[in-house]
């Protein structure tokens, strides 16, 4: 398949966006965040609010793209249901039972103040309120939904249909640029990000559908962001420090 130029320049420039501007821009948002939180009550909310706004338009532009290329259609990134409905069903049920028994686990957890795999990653992503816990939750199928039809749909159509790579190295190619775009959670969360993309990298390649991916998806944010205890401050233990120094 051969990309018209239209689809071409588009893809170049999203491309170009999601591999080198999106990973920089994250990270810079995030530290603002991080050194913002404590003293400005709406920071957290407003990174929320952005970070979802450039989601849809990348989403959006990725549609675009699907639209003015006439060698492209929906099923081309997973915007059908290609499982029979047994097998369908199978895996509707299968992720309700994964899904609340994750719940369940990581719920008492929680409760119990245990670590919550993956939290130290995202530590200041995790909402302290109960306004910015509907934040978070909006961010969360945000990205189950966008993130799902750009990187695993989108990039991998493109490397196949307009750079000729086969459908596997595509899928890596593509997988590089999602992580890459989880840079401001350092090294360790990039790396368990990598576990996470391959695994939905393959359950769509496996189904050619991006159904089970985008429910995964959203569940592992929501439990990531509303199940992980945000850490204890001590702004008296800071307030003595720095009494101690004057």
């Amino acid at each position: 398949m051969s990309f018209t130029l239209l689809a071409l320049v588009l893809s170049a420039v999203l491309v170009g966006y999601l591999a080198v501007v999106s990973p920089l821009l994250g990270k810079r948002t995030y530290d603002r965040l991080a050194r913002s939180r404590d003293r400005d009550p709406m920071a957290y909310r407003r990174m929320c609010a952005f970070w979802c706004a450039e989601l849809w338009v990348l989403a959006a532009v990725a549609l675009l793209i699907v639209a003015v290329e006439p060698g492209l259609d929906g099923a081309d990134v997973g915007l059908v249901i290609k499982a029979p409905p047994s097998e369908l069903l199978g895996m509707i049920a299968g992720f309700l039972v994964a899904a609340t028994v994750s719940v369940l686990v990581f719920r008492r957890l929680a409760a119990r103040g245990g670590p919550i795999p993956g939290a130290e990653a995202v530590v200041h992503l995790l909402p302290r309120t109960t306004a910015e816990r509907w934040y978070a939750a909006g961010l969360s199928v945000t990205a189950g939904v966008t993130e799902e039809i750009v990187y695993r749909g989108l990039l991998i159509a493109v490397g196949t249909g307009a750079l000729g790579l086969s459908e596997e190295v595509a899928a890596l190619a593509a997988l590089a640029v999602f992580v890459a775009g989880h840079l401001y959670q350092g090294w360790r969360g990039m790396f368990t990000v990598t576990l996470i993309g391959f695994a939905l990298t393959a359950l769509y390649l496996r189904t050619g559908s991006l159904l089970m991916p985008i429910l995964l998806h959203a569940l592992i944010d929501l439990r990531g962001l509303l199940l992980s205890p945000a850490p204890r401050r001590e702004p008296a233990r800071e307030l003595v420090s720095g009494t101690s120094g004057d």
